[in-house]
Parts: structure tokens; sequence; C-alpha cells
């Protein structure tokens, strides 16, 4: 097999819901990394492009985020409307979408004006019974 040409790391951090940064999957069910999971499979991408759950990407207050490397692409307040246009773009043309990139004096900082935001939550409109799997 041959390696994956991309990663997509997904956050799928979780924290209590008075948490003052929030977090990127309120509900525990990674339905955002399972969409993309799910339309990188129908696109016929699945062996080349890897989406993969993450831990905590330290940038909570952009979340829910997706980096994809090794293009070093973050992305942030994501949802599933969002999920094709990354695919059709990024992925598949390599263009980057522009409106959903984290500002690199965003990045790792903690000087960020956003840090005193909340997440919004990912809003999926996805199947409840959708079943998970890597």
């Amino acid at each position: 097999m041959a390696k994956f040409t991309k990663h997509l790391f997904i956050c799928c951090n979780q924290r209590a819901p008075d948490h003052p940064r929030g977090c990127c999957d309120p509900e525990g069910q990674a339905q955002l990394q399972l969409l993309f999971k799910q339309k990188l499979a129908a696109l016929g991408l699945k062996a080349a492009v890897r989406a993969n759950k993450s831990g905590c990407l330290d940038q909570c207050e952009h979340g829910p985020n997706v980096v994809v490397y090794p293009d070093a692409v973050w992305y942030g307040r994501v949802t599933a409307a969002d999920v094709d246009e990354i695919l059709q773009s990024h992925i598949m043309n390599g263009q980057p979408v522009q409106r959903l990139m984290l500002d690199d004096r965003c990045i790792n900082t903690g000087s960020c004006e956003h840090r005193a935001l909340k997440p919004r939550p990912f809003a999926t409109g996805l199947d409840k019974s959708l079943a998970s799997g890597d």
C-alpha cells in the first residue's frame, strides 16, 4: 500500500461544559471526523488521505479545529457544511479554503485575541445512528 498523501487531524477533545475555553467535540461522538472519513471514502480517497481523531490541538477558541498535513494548514470553526469544500478545494485541488484558515498569529500563542471566545459547537445535521469506526 502506498503512503498517505495527506493526514487530516480533527480535534475530538472533550471538556466539562462550563470550561472557559469550550471544546471541539462536546457530545464526544467524533461526528466531524466520521463525516470526513465517509466523504473521503465516497470520493475514492480513503487509501490516499487519512482522517484521524485528534486530542486537543490547543486552539479551542477557534474550534472545531482541523489540521491538514503535510501542508500545515489549520482550519477553525469547521462545520459539517464545510467538509465538502475542504475536500474538494484543498485535498483534491490543492487550494486551501482561505475563509476557514487560522491566522498564523493565532496558532500556538497565548496572545491570540480570540482566547476569550468560546468555540461554536459542531452542528452536524447528521443522523445519530451513523456508525463510528476508524
